[in-house]
């Protein structure tokens, strides 16, 4: 079983940054990539981006490309997003999951999320 717990979130003016943390434990050796999604009020739940935990391959939602960059400090068991220009429409909960994969059987782990709220 893999826990993760979050943190960073708060409140930001539109144009500001944030740096959102996820830390991971139990199971890290079958972690295969790690990412952000978020969810708004009415709306789906998003991708944001993914980071793969072998080479770090980053792959990124439309919405934070040029804005949000993830990244991850394997000492710590630690993924980050960096959120620069944070707009209103940035509004959400983010949530971290980690993607397990062991004798073929594939499995997501979610965290309790954070909330991220941008408003002047």
């Amino acid at each position: 079983q893999v826990q993760l717990v979050e943190s960073g979130g708060g409140l930001v003016q539109p144009g500001g940054s944030l740096r959102l943390s996820c830390a991971a434990s139990g199971g890290i050796n079958r972690i295969y990539h790690m990412s952000w999604y978020r969810e708004a009020p009415g709306k789906q739940r998003e991708l944001v981006a993914t980071i793969t935990i072998d080479h770090s391959r980053t792959v990124y939602g439309d919405s934070a490309k040029g804005r949000f960059t993830i990244s991850r400090d394997s000492i710590n068991n630690t993924i980050y997003l960096q959120m620069n220009g944070l707009q209103v429409e940035d509004t959400a909960v983010y949530y971290c999951k980690a993607f397990t994969y062991y004798s073929g059987t594939g499995d997501d782990y979610w965290g309790q999320g954070t909330q991220v709220t941008v408003s002047s």
